[in-house]
């Protein structure tokens, strides 16, 4: 690396449950001298804004540091959109997870374009079971989403009580609920 050259590490968990100390532990063995990291889905770029700020950040020369390629993006669209950027900033690809592949040559964003569409089949295979899963559930009378904040009966006394006229605010006080909610029994 020439004295300007800088390192840019980039990492990223899907959901706020999970932890990125591993990732960033990584990358600071590896010496980054940026570091920029996500709680967001990988289903696009978009949502990601320190991925964005982090690919901002390359000029000629720099080397931009991933932790893991398959927590960098979950589509082969959106790696190949990320191996671009990379490439019009005239920098490179260190992927820590994947040492053995040199992205500085055609053969290597090959193999990164292959791993992404790989990480793309795993995330559709993951919706595909999750709905699956949903699917059984509901079958055997297991009640999804959040459960109602208001029983039938309760339903029922709201619904007579602002036909005679009562405010919603007051009817949402009584019952510890919002006004909004209170206005969707009525409606």
């Amino acid at each position: 690396m020439s004295p300007k050259t800088r390192r840019i590490g980039y990492a990223r968990v899907s959901t706020l449950r999970q932890d990125l100390e591993r990732q960033l532990r990584a990358l600071k063995r590896y010496g980054c001298d940026l570091v920029f990291s996500d709680k967001a889905s990988g289903k696009t770029v978009a949502g990601r804004p320190d991925l964005e700020a982090a690919l901002t950040q390359l000029d000629e020369g720099d080397e931009f540091v991933i932790a893991e390629w398959d927590r960098a993006t979950r589509s082969m669209w959106d790696g190949l959109q990320i191996i671009k950027r990379v490439i019009e900033s005239k920098a490179v690809i260190r992927v820590l997870d994947r040492s053995y592949i040199d992205l500085s040559t055609p053969m290597g964003q090959g193999f990164m374009a292959l791993f992404s569409a790989m990480a793309e089949d795993e995330r559709q295979r993951i919706i595909k079971r999750t709905h699956e899963g949903r699917q059984v559930a509901r079958e055997r009378g297991v009640k999804m989403g959040r459960k109602p904040k208001l029983n039938a009966k309760q339903v029922a006394e709201i619904r007579q009580r602002l036909a005679n006229g009562e405010k919603t605010r007051d009817l949402g006080d009584s019952y510890g609920v919002s006004r909004s909610t209170i206005a969707r029994v009525g409606a």
